[in-house]
């Protein structure tokens, strides 16, 4: 199956545009959100380089993010670049589990490899990929048995419309 990251845009901006007014974007080097403005009528998730997976994760974020933090760039949410020390990439992994568990249903629905991002290649420790792996499918499971939040769950039925994917279910999301 072929995943093409302009899909992805008509699927979300379909999906999205006209209750929330926001829209997916192809951006540059780096993602970014962007709030209505004075220029630009609408919000704008702007995913890096054209990657499908970038744009599930920025779309993740999107989706954490209550009304209030949707008016801010970035959501307000602090990024500490790579590098960072143990303390501060366990602060990392605990705010990216929620967003990381959505991204995983995203990709499942469309029927695309997940991986979950440490996101720390030039820090002072070694991540443990695997532990935050499990951290963030126990939050899957969690998610799959209370119910996905509504913009999770417009999505995720989306992408399994158009990617012709299963309903969801816990026995299809495999820690490797």
């Amino acid at each position: 199956m072929t995943h093409q990251y302009q899909d992805l845009i008509t699927i979300f901006n379909q999906t999205f545009f006209t209750d929330y007014q926001t829209q997916l974007e192809l951006g540059g080097e780096e993602p970014i959100y962007l709030p209505a403005n004075e220029q630009t009528p609408y919000h704008r998730i702007i995913f890096a380089r054209g990657f499908y997976a970038s744009a599930l994760h920025e779309i993740a974020h999107w989706c954490v993010a209550g009304p209030q933090r949707r008016l801010l760039e970035d959501f307000g949410y602090w990024y500490e670049p790579d590098g960072r020390s143990a303390e501060v990439q366990a602060e990392f992994e605990r705010v990216e589990i929620r967003p990381q568990a959505y991204e995983w249903i995203f990709a499942q629905s469309a029927g695309f490899p997940f991986t979950v991002s440490c996101d720390n290649l030039n820090g002072d420790i070694e991540p443990d990929r695997l532990a935050f792996m499990h951290k963030v499918h126990q939050q899957v499971l969690a998610l799959l048995k209370q119910g996905l939040p509504l913009r999770v769950k417009r999505l995720s039925d989306a992408l399994r419309q158009h990617y012709a994917r299963p309903p969801l279910s816990p026995d299809q999301f495999i820690v490797k």
